[in-house]
Formats: C-alpha cells, sequence, structure tokens
C-alpha cells in the first residue's frame, strides 16, 4: 500500500504505478498500521520478540502444530485447492497439513532442468498423493518473462527477482488449474531458517528475526502475492496467521536454532511439529534459498555478465538516490525497472531483501 499527496489530497493505492503519473513524492504505508483524517497514522501492533514461553518443548511443539493446522484450515476455501511444493521443509509442512482437508489438492513447482527442487517436490507428491504439475523453465522463458514480472514487483532487488522468475512462471502454471493456492512464505523468518542466523549469538536471534519480519510486507510477501494476482491466482499464506505468529515469537530461540553437538539445526521447532508428515529426506534437508532450489540464479548471473559491460556497469552503477548498484545483474534489472517507471530519485517505497547488493 502507498500514498502520496496532491494539492490537498491524500491518495492511496496498492501499487506505486498508478501514482506515478501524477505524485512524485511517494511513500509506503505502514504495515499494521490505520490511517484517520483524526489522528493520522496510528499502528495498531507492533511484534514483541522478547516475551518467551516458559512451556517444555513437547508443549510448544503441540501448540505450533495445533495453530498452523487452524491456520490452514481457516485458508481452505474449496475442495481443489493447489499448492506451492518446492519440497523445502515449508512448503510441504503447508502441503501435508492441508492434505486432509482438500479433496482435490494440485501440487505445483517450477526450475531448469535438474534443479533439486523437482526431485524433492515429485517425492512429496508420491508421498502425499497431490496431483501434481511441474514447469521445466529455460533461460530463454525467464528472459522473456522478466520485464512482466519487474513491471508487477515494482522491484530491481535481485534477490527478490531472481525469485520472483519461477514464482510467477509457476503462478502461471496454477492459474490453468485452480484460482487458489497455499505457500510456505515465512516459515524461515519465523523459525530462524537463514543459514547466516547460525552465526549470531543465540541472545541477539530474536531482534534479528524482528528485523526480517519486518521486511516481509515488502519483499517477500510482496513477490507471492503479486506473482499471483498477476495471474489471477489468489495466495495464502498460513505462516502469516496472527495466532501462529504471535506464537511463534514467544518459541525461545534455542527451538528454533537447535544446538545438537556441534551441529545447529535451523527450525528444530518446526521440524519436530510436522515430523510424523514428511519424509526424512524432506524433513531434514537444509534450506535452499528460492531461486537455488529452481536453479535460477546461475542462468541469469552469467547471463548479465556477459550482457553488460565492465564500463557500462562502472557507469551506471550510482543511481540519482545515492543507492549503489553492486552486481551487474542488478543493474540488469535495473535497466528494465527504468524501462516501465523512468528514472526515479525517489525510491524510499521499495522494499529490499536482507543481505540485498543495494546500499
Amino acid at each position: 500500500m502507498y500514498y502520496g499527496k496532491t494539492g490537498e489530497t491524500l491518495v492511496f493505492s496498492s501499487e506505486v504505478k498508478a501514482l506515478l503519473p501524477v505524485i512524485k513524492d511517494i511513500h509506503e504505508f505502514p504495515p499494521a498500521t490505520v490511517f484517520t483524517t483524526s489522528r493520522g497514522f496510528h499502528r495498531y501492533k507492533k511484534f514483541d520478540p522478547q516475551t518467551f514461553s516458559d512451556a517444555d518443548e513437547n508443549s510448544l511443539i503441540t501448540g505450533l502444530r495445533m495453530r498452523l493446522e487452524q491456520a490452514i484450515l481457516r485458508r481452505i476455501i474449496t475442495d481443489e485447492m493447489g499448492c506451492w511444493l518446492s519440497g523445502g521443509l515449508d512448503s510441504s509442512a503447508i502441503a501435508a497439513l492441508a492434505r486432509p482437508h482438500v479433496r482435490s489438492l494440485h501440487s505445483f513447482v517450477s526450475g531448469v532442468e535438474g534443479a533439486e527442487d523437482l526431485e524433492y517436490s515429485r517425492q512429496m507428491a508420491i508421498h502425499l498423493n497431490t496431483i501434481h504439475h511441474e514447469r521445466i523453465v529455460t533461460l530463454e522463458e525467464m528472459l522473456n518473462i522478466l520485464p512482466q514480472v519487474i513491471y508487477h514487483l515494482e522491484s530491481f532487488d535481485a534477490l527478490l527477482v531472481r525469485s520472483s522468475i519461477t514464482n510467477y512462471l509457476t503462478a502461471e502454471m496454477v492459474s490453468d488449474f485452480t484460482g487458489a493456492v497455499l505457500s510456505g512464505e515465512a516459515g524461515d523468518e519465523l523459525f530462524a531458517g537463514y543459514e547466516y542466523l547460525k552465526s549470531l549469538p543465540l541472545e541477539n536471534l530474536p531482534i534479528e528475526l524482528e528485523d526480517i519480519l519486518n521486511r516481509l510486507h515488502n519483499t517477500a510477501l510482496q513477490r507471492v502475492d503479486r506473482c499471483a494476482q498477476a495471474n489471477g491466482v489468489v495466495p495464502f499464506v498460513p505462516f502469516t496467521d496472527p495466532d501462529v505468529v504471535d506464537f511463534a515469537l514467544r518459541i525461545p530461540p534455542q527451538f528454533k536454532l537447535y544446538k545438537r553437538g556441534d551441529e545447529i539445526i535451523e527450525k528444530w521447532i518446526l521440524r519436530r511439529a510436522v515430523e510424523d508428515l514428511l519424509p526424512a529426506a524432506v524433513l531434514w534437508r537444509p534450506k535452499a534459498k528460492f531461486w537455488q532450489g529452481a536453479g535460477v540464479q546461475n542462468l541469469i548471473e552469467e547471463y548479465a555478465n556477459q550482457h553488460v559491460s565492465d564500463a557500462d556497469f562502472k557507469r551506471e552503477r550510482q543511481l540519482p538516490n545515492g543507492w549503489v548498484l553492486h552486481t551487474k545483474e542488478e543493474l540488469f534489472y535495473y535497466r528494465i525497472f527504468k524501462e516501465h517507471f523512468g528514472e526515479l530519485e525517489n525510491l524510499e517505497w521499495m522494499g529490499r531483501t536482507k543481505g540485498t547488493a543495494v546500499q
């Protein structure tokens, strides 16, 4: 959600492109916030990352499982639904919990030939007896769809665009079979799924998770929403259910990053909550970023490196607002972004993923 002022009129829109023709100074409408003419902006909810439950591990496992099941049931709107199924822990957990409640559950995955997501997804589809659909994508398909992806996404953030390519291509496939799809997005942010989190002191984990949760609305969740809605598909994200989020934030950090001998296991509590539902190969599969599991990164990165010269990169990497692009891949995306939206001096409304190449 975005807003800006034209004269004395305050204008709101769900996408930036609707405001650009009439407003230069565009702002992001803050999440968990209401606006009234009398009070202005008022945030009605904030994360509390420091108040932990004193329940034992088994009680936390039971409580998490129950809330996830309830969240999924609230989002099952028909007896024929879809699920994005990469074969990773998060999407597999959502699909497994939904399966008993959906008569015809379609599963969907996209990736380049030989991508590991394809094989893990097939295993889960057989395990759950879903109606499985997969799309083998080529570099040519990715390049052809890239302008549409960036137009709908309204971003040139490299990590975000990479993931959006296969999201968009998968959503195209989903629209041929169903209008609603379940997503496993937000599991990493709630349960500490990212590799770099293991290097943090455990006491710093809650604050770091709060930071990446606060980025979700205009990064990963925007990716899921924009790519799906652009293809007439409604995405449902059970991990973002308020009851699930509130409960997950109260789980002590040692049950998210669990130390077993010399090994630190990410998302421990989530794995335990669904360990009876998933094959061991999927249950204990290490985290792979969406674009890594789908095999996208190397193809796009190599193409960008071949088609952006060193001289062009040096000349164009500094943006009008002061941001510096750190990779040729990101400049490649920015050029497409500029074709759609022009050279904007104000980009404060654009979300940036943690660890993005833009500063």
